[in-house]
């Protein structure tokens, strides 16, 4: 039978007789938080403890949520963007100093099959996403700052005026044999001209206003091929241009070729994810850089032949996007030479 030193040693290694040890083990802990967006509400579930709880998605209850999680401490905290409804909870939390970072809901839900959680309700997406928090450990992105915010704000503005200008115009091409109709509908494309014209004035006004962006965007439109619309397009919805590496800034927007390859079998390389909104403009750029850009005309001649037509736009999207980004980042003005 043990003696009594030998039963206070035991339990000091298991924690009860030494509470400062026990202590020092919970201090270190890390936790990791997910969150589920939705209009009305918010799912938070939280490790490794397992707390689950739900709260309205309202500026009050989210500042509750905050000083909450500010308590804990967290190591990370994932929510899954929703269309913008993550928006106002993401940036209390960056507010606040915490390590807050909205994910992609396709890579999320690859990574819940991946798990085996083949259900979905909002309890259990909270869940995935603190499970996804604690094994991916996504790199935590800093809030764009109040004038990049309303810049992104009236570039997505301007998208869905655009988009819903092409649906009446097509509305009107195929529209029936009827005076009303034709008058509606031609009102209507009067409106959404009338809209457009006010966005751009107001972008021009937001660029003007601010010397950093005006000397990007004369940097990124002095490229033959980059106009206003992608200038624009770049300046709100990719801050990280000129700050990141050119493989890094391919993946961001979805213009990197990934491989597929597994044993001996060699497949073809795809691009995947990014940025779409991105992506579309860049692509409209590219058709016209290939007409008027020196560099990317010689690059696409160079490519295309034994290549798809669509392949090797693709390639020079990438390479435009390359040289615009190191432009950024020097701060240097187009040059025929310039081919990083």
């Amino acid at each position: 039978m043990p003696g009594p030193r030998a039963r206070i040693r035991k339990a000091g290694r298991s924690g009860v007789l030494n509470p400062s040890r026990k202590e020092h083990v919970n201090s270190t802990r890390e936790i990791f938080v997910g969150i589920d967006v939705s209009k009305a509400r918010l799912d938070i579930h939280v490790l490794p403890s397992g707390d689950l709880w739900t709260t309205e998605n309202q500026t009050d209850a989210i500042t509750t949520l905050v000083s909450r999680l500010r308590s804990l401490q967290p190591t990370l905290i994932v929510l899954e963007a929703t269309g913008g409804l993550e928006r106002r909870v993401l940036a209390a939390l960056l507010t606040a100093d915490l390590p807050a970072v909205a994910m992609n809901p396709r890579q999320v839900r690859d990574f819940a099959k991946g798990m085996g959680y083949l259900a979905k309700t909002d309890a259990i997406d909270a869940r995935v996403l603190a499970l996804f928090a604690e094994k991916a450990r996504p790199e935590v992105r800093p809030l764009p700052d109040a004038q990049t915010q309303e810049l992104e704000a009236l570039m997505v503005r301007r998208r869905q005026v655009v988009d819903m200008l092409t649906a009446e115009k097509n509305r009107l091409s195929s529209a029936p044999p009827s005076k009303r109709v034709i008058r509606a509908i031609r009102k209507t494309i009067s409106c959404l001209e009338d809209q457009l014209e006010d966005l751009d004035k107001d972008i021009d006004n937001a660029i003007r206003e601010s010397p950093a962006w005006r000397e990007k965007d004369e940097v990124l439109q002095s490229v033959p091929g980059v106009g206003r619309v992608l200038s624009r397009t770049l300046l709100g919805h990719v801050p990280e241009l000129g700050t990141i590496s050119k493989k890094k800034m391919g993946i961001l927007i979805g213009v990197a070729p990934l491989n597929c390859d597994s044993g001996k079998y060699r497949g073809q390389r795809h691009c995947w994810g990014g940025r779409t909104e991105v992506r579309n403009v860049l692509y409209m750029a590219t058709l016209s850089a290939i007409r008027r850009n020196p560099v990317i005309k010689a690059f696409y001649d160079r490519i295309s032949s034994g290549k798809l037509r669509k392949v090797a736009i693709v390639a020079c999207m990438h390479k435009l996007l390359t040289i615009l980004n190191a432009m950024v980042r020097s701060n240097s003005r187009w040059s025929p030479a310039f081919s990083p």
